[in-house]
């Protein structure tokens, strides 16, 4: 019998680790599941989603860009309710975007190890026994779709400079004669690191490393794609931690902007 046959293999949950290997899977099926059914939530209740009270200007980041929405609402086309949506189904605007963001964080390098982990204990943790015995991979339907993630990241590029923009716009107050006045309330904060946040991830990436260097043998005549590429290096080194940042404040600013706009809370004016 070959050395290979002959080790036994682990059944599930099997380990010989005596730390508390379990609970870091735990704790990441615990945060994903529990952003995962709130911004579900969040995403088709179609209303609360932009706050204009007082002067401000906050749109929740899981609705923008507004597509389609009130006339006093920052929407893109002039349309609250597009005419070709079936009648049969609800609409909300958030549907038509979350497409973008929620599959660069589904195919994410970092993310794929964290809830492969988490969810199908594939396995749940180094060397503890997983479920199965054999290993799939991911050449076959529906996981050769983490391939894509390349094109998800420039969709999700696109997202950062909407939501910095979102950012920008909340720094602007409708003064009570007219005209718009620089200004900074909790919201304005709360919408700028949100989009700073999501920055840090997303130019983070993998694939921004490969976008900026991935080409190129020598650095020392490029100058410029050299800085880029140390930029982005820098934020690779904490992916993990701009992953986790970046998505519990896309919660928290769309939660903000609902409790304003639903008017349980009140939008301090710092200046």
């Amino acid at each position: 019998m070959s050395e290979a046959n002959a080790i036994k293999r682990r059944g599930f949950g099997e380990t010989s680790r005596t730390d508390r290997w379990w609970i870091q899977p735990v704790a990441v099926f615990s945060i994903l599941s529990s952003f995962i059914l709130y911004a579900t939530w969040a995403g088709m209740q179609g209303a609360n989603y932009f706050y204009h009270d007082g002067g401000a200007h906050y749109l929740s980041p899981l609705y923008s860009p507004l597509l389609y929405g009130a006339a006093h609402e920052p929407r893109v086309f002039g349309a609250e309710i597009p005419s070709w949506w079936p009648d049969f189904l609800p609409f909300s605007a958030a549907i038509l975007i979350l497409a973008g963001p929620a599959g660069m964080r589904l195919t994410c390098y970092y993310y794929r190890g964290a809830y492969y982990k988490s969810f199908w204990a594939d396995p749940p943790a180094c060397a503890v026994g997983e479920p199965r015995k054999s290993y799939l991979g991911e050449q076959r339907l529906p996981l050769i779709l983490q391939n894509a993630h390349r094109f998800f990241f420039y969709i999700a590029c696109l997202f950062v400079f909407v939501l910095a923009y979102d950012a920008f716009k909340a720094f602007w107050f409708t003064a009570e004669g007219g005209g718009n006045a620089f200004g900074i309330g909790v919201g304005t904060i709360v919408l700028s690191l949100n989009a700073f946040f999501l920055g840090g991830y997303t130019f983070g990436c993998h694939c921004s490393r490969h976008l900026f260097g991935g080409r190129l043998n020598i650095f020392a005549k490029k100058k410029v794609a050299k800085s880029c590429y140390d930029c982005v290096s820098s934020l690779n080194k904490r992916h993990m931690q701009w992953a986790w940042v970046s998505l519990v404040w896309v919660g928290f600013s769309d939660l903000y902007v609902r409790m304003c706009a639903m008017g349980i809370w009140s939008d301090w004016r710092i200046f």
